[in-house]
Protein backbone atom coordinates (compact mmCIF):
# COMPACT_ATOMS: atom_id res chain seq x y z
CA UNK A 1 0.00 0.00 0.00
CA UNK A 2 1.20 3.51 -0.51
CA UNK A 3 2.36 5.14 2.02
CA UNK A 4 -0.29 7.77 3.53
CA UNK A 5 0.31 10.94 5.02
CA UNK A 6 -2.13 11.69 7.41
CA UNK A 7 -0.95 15.52 8.30
CA UNK A 8 -4.45 17.60 7.97
CA UNK A 9 -4.52 21.38 6.19
CA UNK A 10 -3.86 24.24 8.22
CA UNK A 11 -7.56 24.72 8.58
CA UNK A 12 -8.45 21.68 9.34
CA UNK A 13 -10.97 20.66 6.75
CA UNK A 14 -9.16 19.03 4.21
CA UNK A 15 -6.37 16.11 4.44
CA UNK A 16 -3.89 14.92 2.83
CA UNK A 17 -3.63 11.66 1.26
CA UNK A 18 -2.14 10.17 -2.17
CA UNK A 19 -5.56 9.19 -3.87
CA UNK A 20 -7.11 11.57 -6.77
CA UNK A 21 -9.12 8.94 -8.55
CA UNK A 22 -11.98 6.43 -6.39
CA UNK A 23 -13.95 3.86 -7.56
CA UNK A 24 -16.25 1.59 -5.13
CA UNK A 25 -17.56 -1.62 -6.37
CA UNK A 26 -19.89 -3.67 -4.55
CA UNK A 27 -23.86 -4.47 -3.89
CA UNK A 28 -26.69 -2.80 -2.17
CA UNK A 29 -24.04 -2.35 0.61
CA UNK A 30 -21.94 -0.11 -1.40
CA UNK A 31 -24.83 1.51 -3.28
CA UNK A 32 -26.20 2.61 -0.09
CA UNK A 33 -29.42 1.34 0.29
CA UNK A 34 -31.16 2.31 3.71
CA UNK A 35 -29.74 5.70 3.57
CA UNK A 36 -32.36 7.89 1.53
CA UNK A 37 -30.82 10.44 -0.37
CA UNK A 38 -33.46 12.23 -3.14
CA UNK A 39 -30.37 14.58 -4.49
CA UNK A 40 -28.19 11.42 -5.12
CA UNK A 41 -28.19 9.42 -7.54
CA UNK A 42 -30.34 6.65 -7.56
CA UNK A 43 -32.21 7.85 -4.57
CA UNK A 44 -29.14 7.12 -1.94
CA UNK A 45 -25.96 7.94 -0.30
CA UNK A 46 -24.15 5.88 1.56
CA UNK A 47 -20.42 5.24 3.27
CA UNK A 48 -19.02 5.46 0.01
CA UNK A 49 -20.46 8.94 -0.96
CA UNK A 50 -19.67 9.97 2.19
CA UNK A 51 -16.20 8.87 2.26
CA UNK A 52 -15.64 10.59 -1.36
CA UNK A 53 -16.72 13.81 0.50
CA UNK A 54 -14.37 13.76 2.67
CA UNK A 55 -11.62 12.73 0.27
CA UNK A 56 -12.33 15.22 -1.87
CA UNK A 57 -11.71 18.19 0.65
CA UNK A 58 -9.26 20.63 -0.44
CA UNK A 59 -8.16 18.14 -3.63
CA UNK A 60 -10.26 20.36 -6.34
CA UNK A 61 -9.24 17.22 -8.70
CA UNK A 62 -10.48 14.31 -6.55
CA UNK A 63 -12.93 12.09 -8.77
CA UNK A 64 -15.45 9.31 -8.03
CA UNK A 65 -17.41 6.32 -9.33
CA UNK A 66 -19.70 4.29 -7.83
CA UNK A 67 -20.04 0.94 -9.86
CA UNK A 68 -21.88 -0.82 -7.18
CA UNK A 69 -25.83 -2.49 -7.75
CA UNK A 70 -27.94 -3.87 -5.00
CA UNK A 71 -28.61 -7.86 -5.13
CA UNK A 72 -24.96 -8.56 -6.78
CA UNK A 73 -23.13 -12.24 -6.36
CA UNK A 74 -19.18 -11.76 -5.72
CA UNK A 75 -18.49 -13.88 -9.20
CA UNK A 76 -21.17 -11.00 -10.52
CA UNK A 77 -19.24 -7.62 -9.43
CA UNK A 78 -15.84 -9.79 -10.31
CA UNK A 79 -17.61 -10.20 -14.15
CA UNK A 80 -19.35 -7.01 -14.25
CA UNK A 81 -17.37 -4.24 -12.63
CA UNK A 82 -13.48 -5.21 -12.79
CA UNK A 83 -13.17 -4.17 -16.44
CA UNK A 84 -15.41 -0.69 -16.47
CA UNK A 85 -13.64 -0.34 -12.96
CA UNK A 86 -9.47 -0.55 -14.85
CA UNK A 87 -10.67 1.57 -17.51
CA UNK A 88 -11.08 4.43 -14.98
CA UNK A 89 -7.73 3.59 -13.72
CA UNK A 90 -8.43 4.33 -10.42
CA UNK A 91 -5.79 4.63 -7.36
CA UNK A 92 -8.35 4.13 -4.63
CA UNK A 93 -10.67 0.90 -5.05
CA UNK A 94 -13.04 -0.42 -2.18
CA UNK A 95 -14.28 -3.70 -2.80
CA UNK A 96 -17.31 -5.23 -0.35
CA UNK A 97 -17.95 -8.12 -2.04
CA UNK A 98 -19.36 -11.85 -0.76
CA UNK A 99 -22.48 -11.52 1.62
CA UNK A 100 -25.71 -11.57 -0.72
CA UNK A 101 -23.81 -15.37 -1.48
CA UNK A 102 -23.25 -16.15 2.57
CA UNK A 103 -27.19 -15.33 3.01
CA UNK A 104 -27.43 -18.20 0.28
CA UNK A 105 -27.94 -22.20 1.02
CA UNK A 106 -24.77 -23.61 0.19
CA UNK A 107 -22.72 -20.17 0.30
CA UNK A 108 -19.21 -21.19 0.93
CA UNK A 109 -16.85 -18.90 2.26
CA UNK A 110 -13.27 -20.35 1.60
CA UNK A 111 -14.54 -20.45 -2.35
CA UNK A 112 -15.68 -17.25 -2.21
CA UNK A 113 -12.17 -15.80 -0.41
CA UNK A 114 -10.56 -17.65 -3.67
CA UNK A 115 -12.81 -15.77 -5.87
CA UNK A 116 -12.12 -12.83 -3.86
CA UNK A 117 -8.14 -13.47 -3.65
CA UNK A 118 -8.83 -13.54 -7.79
CA UNK A 119 -10.57 -9.86 -8.30
CA UNK A 120 -8.24 -8.38 -5.32
CA UNK A 121 -5.10 -9.32 -7.55
CA UNK A 122 -5.89 -7.64 -10.37
CA UNK A 123 -6.77 -4.57 -8.57
CA UNK A 124 -3.47 -4.35 -6.68
CA UNK A 125 -1.71 -5.27 -10.62
CA UNK A 126 -3.12 -2.44 -11.70
CA UNK A 127 -1.13 0.09 -9.01
CA UNK A 128 -4.40 1.19 -6.85
CA UNK A 129 -4.62 0.45 -3.16
CA UNK A 130 -7.54 -1.76 -2.47
CA UNK A 131 -10.40 -1.33 0.51
CA UNK A 132 -11.56 -4.65 1.57
CA UNK A 133 -14.62 -4.77 4.06
CA UNK A 134 -14.60 -7.65 6.87
CA UNK A 135 -18.66 -8.66 7.23
CA UNK A 136 -20.66 -7.07 10.41
CA UNK A 137 -20.79 -9.57 13.74
CA UNK A 138 -24.42 -10.58 12.81
CA UNK A 139 -24.83 -12.12 16.25
CA UNK A 140 -27.70 -9.71 16.97
CA UNK A 141 -29.66 -9.12 13.84
CA UNK A 142 -31.82 -11.31 11.79
CA UNK A 143 -28.65 -12.89 10.04
CA UNK A 144 -27.51 -14.67 13.29
CA UNK A 145 -27.69 -17.53 11.79
CA UNK A 146 -25.02 -17.16 8.96
CA UNK A 147 -21.99 -15.15 11.78
CA UNK A 148 -20.08 -18.93 11.59
CA UNK A 149 -19.88 -18.44 7.71
CA UNK A 150 -18.92 -14.93 8.13
CA UNK A 151 -16.55 -15.14 11.00
CA UNK A 152 -14.51 -17.78 8.48
CA UNK A 153 -15.10 -15.32 5.28
CA UNK A 154 -13.65 -12.50 7.48
CA UNK A 155 -10.62 -14.48 8.68
CA UNK A 156 -9.63 -15.56 4.79
CA UNK A 157 -10.31 -12.00 3.84
CA UNK A 158 -7.51 -10.76 6.15
CA UNK A 159 -5.35 -13.34 4.25
CA UNK A 160 -6.40 -11.87 1.06
CA UNK A 161 -5.94 -8.53 2.28
CA UNK A 162 -2.22 -8.88 4.03
CA UNK A 163 -1.20 -11.21 0.63
CA UNK A 164 -1.85 -8.19 -1.60
CA UNK A 165 -1.46 -5.09 1.01
CA UNK A 166 -4.79 -4.32 1.09
CA UNK A 167 -6.60 -1.95 3.80
CA UNK A 168 -9.12 -3.60 5.53
CA UNK A 169 -12.27 -1.93 6.94
CA UNK A 170 -13.28 -3.87 9.84
CA UNK A 171 -16.90 -3.80 10.31
CA UNK A 172 -16.51 -7.19 12.42
CA UNK A 173 -14.48 -5.20 15.10
CA UNK A 174 -17.19 -2.00 14.96
CA UNK A 175 -19.01 -2.51 17.92
CA UNK A 176 -21.54 0.29 17.47
CA UNK A 177 -23.20 -2.05 14.58
CA UNK A 178 -24.99 -4.31 17.41
CA UNK A 179 -27.56 -1.29 18.14
CA UNK A 180 -30.52 -1.79 16.21
CA UNK A 181 -30.59 1.95 15.25
CA UNK A 182 -27.56 1.36 13.10
CA UNK A 183 -29.74 -0.63 10.97
CA UNK A 184 -32.59 0.11 8.11
CA UNK A 185 -36.00 -0.72 9.09
CA UNK A 186 -35.47 -3.89 6.93
CA UNK A 187 -33.16 -5.14 9.11
CA UNK A 188 -30.62 -6.07 6.18
CA UNK A 189 -29.39 -2.73 5.05
CA UNK A 190 -27.75 0.11 7.40
CA UNK A 191 -29.61 2.96 8.48
CA UNK A 192 -27.92 6.64 7.78
CA UNK A 193 -26.45 6.67 11.02
CA UNK A 194 -25.04 3.11 10.22
CA UNK A 195 -23.25 4.61 6.91
CA UNK A 196 -22.23 7.33 8.76
CA UNK A 197 -20.39 5.13 11.30
CA UNK A 198 -19.06 2.98 8.48
CA UNK A 199 -17.76 5.74 6.61
CA UNK A 200 -15.95 7.43 9.40
CA UNK A 201 -14.71 3.42 9.83
CA UNK A 202 -13.38 3.95 6.50
CA UNK A 203 -11.63 7.13 6.63
CA UNK A 204 -9.58 6.03 9.94
CA UNK A 205 -9.08 2.59 8.21
CA UNK A 206 -6.79 4.89 5.58
CA UNK A 207 -5.26 7.12 8.11
CA UNK A 208 -6.81 10.02 6.55
CA UNK A 209 -8.37 13.29 8.70
CA UNK A 210 -11.82 13.63 8.80
CA UNK A 211 -14.90 15.13 9.82
CA UNK A 212 -16.96 12.63 10.71
CA UNK A 213 -17.56 12.95 14.03
CA UNK A 214 -18.99 10.07 16.10
CA UNK A 215 -22.90 10.03 16.62
CA UNK A 216 -24.74 7.76 19.38
CA UNK A 217 -28.18 6.67 18.58
CA UNK A 218 -31.23 8.44 20.77
CA UNK A 219 -32.92 5.76 23.54
CA UNK A 220 -35.08 3.83 22.26
CA UNK A 221 -38.97 4.13 24.35
CA UNK A 222 -39.34 0.71 25.87
CA UNK A 223 -41.58 -1.79 23.95
CA UNK A 224 -43.32 -4.62 25.70
CA UNK A 225 -43.36 -8.52 24.30
CA UNK A 226 -46.45 -8.00 22.48
CA UNK A 227 -45.18 -4.67 20.27
CA UNK A 228 -41.94 -6.27 19.67
CA UNK A 229 -43.29 -9.45 17.59
CA UNK A 230 -45.50 -7.36 16.45
CA UNK A 231 -43.00 -5.46 14.88
CA UNK A 232 -41.20 -8.83 13.79
CA UNK A 233 -44.68 -9.63 11.90
CA UNK A 234 -44.80 -6.70 9.90
CA UNK A 235 -41.08 -6.97 9.49
CA UNK A 236 -41.68 -10.87 8.19
CA UNK A 237 -44.75 -9.74 5.81
CA UNK A 238 -43.12 -6.76 4.28
CA UNK A 239 -38.88 -7.73 4.09
CA UNK A 240 -38.33 -11.02 4.71
CA UNK A 241 -40.92 -13.01 2.62
CA UNK A 242 -40.73 -11.58 -0.51
CA UNK A 243 -36.94 -12.07 -0.23
CA UNK A 244 -37.52 -15.56 0.08
CA UNK A 245 -39.79 -15.51 -2.75
CA UNK A 246 -37.30 -13.39 -4.99
CA UNK A 247 -35.12 -16.33 -3.92
CA UNK A 248 -37.25 -18.91 -4.83
CA UNK A 249 -37.77 -17.50 -8.32
CA UNK A 250 -33.82 -16.78 -8.83
CA UNK A 251 -34.36 -13.10 -9.18
CA UNK A 252 -32.55 -10.47 -7.63
CA UNK A 253 -33.39 -6.87 -6.29
CA UNK A 254 -31.24 -5.42 -8.50
CA UNK A 255 -32.52 -6.69 -12.02
CA UNK A 256 -32.88 -4.21 -14.21
CA UNK A 257 -30.71 -1.59 -12.07
CA UNK A 258 -27.51 -0.04 -13.49
CA UNK A 259 -24.31 1.01 -11.61
CA UNK A 260 -24.88 4.26 -9.20
CA UNK A 261 -22.74 6.51 -10.74
CA UNK A 262 -20.87 5.40 -14.06
CA UNK A 263 -20.75 8.61 -15.84
CA UNK A 264 -19.08 11.98 -14.99
CA UNK A 265 -21.10 14.45 -13.13
CA UNK A 266 -20.67 16.55 -9.97
CA UNK A 267 -21.45 14.82 -6.47
CA UNK A 268 -22.95 17.18 -3.62
CA UNK A 269 -22.72 15.84 -0.10
CA UNK A 270 -25.69 16.68 2.33
CA UNK A 271 -25.17 15.26 5.37
CA UNK A 272 -28.74 14.83 7.50
CA UNK A 273 -26.66 15.31 10.38
CA UNK A 274 -25.51 18.49 9.93
CA UNK A 275 -21.74 18.00 9.41
CA UNK A 276 -20.88 20.37 6.29
CA UNK A 277 -20.06 18.05 3.34
CA UNK A 278 -17.34 18.86 0.56
CA UNK A 279 -17.81 18.37 -2.98
CA UNK A 280 -16.46 15.00 -5.32
CA UNK A 281 -16.69 14.78 -9.02
CA UNK A 282 -17.55 11.11 -10.54
CA UNK A 283 -15.06 9.79 -12.12
CA UNK A 284 -14.41 9.94 -15.89
CA UNK A 285 -12.59 7.51 -17.83
CA UNK A 286 -9.39 8.69 -19.41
Amino acid sequence: MSEINSLAAADGTAAAHPWGRYVALGDSFTEGIGDPEANSPGGHRGWADRVSEELSRGHADFAYANLAVCGRLLQQISDQQLAPCLSLKPDLVSISAGGNDLIRPGGDPDLLAEKLDSAVQILSSAGATVILFSGPDTGSTVLGRIRGKVAIYNENLRTVAARHDAVVADMWSLRQLADPQMWNEDRLHFSPLGHHTIAAMVLDSLNVPHTLEPLSPKPLPPRTWREARAGDFVWAREYFVPWVIRRLRHRSSGDGITAKRPTPGPVFGSDRFGSDQGTALILPPE
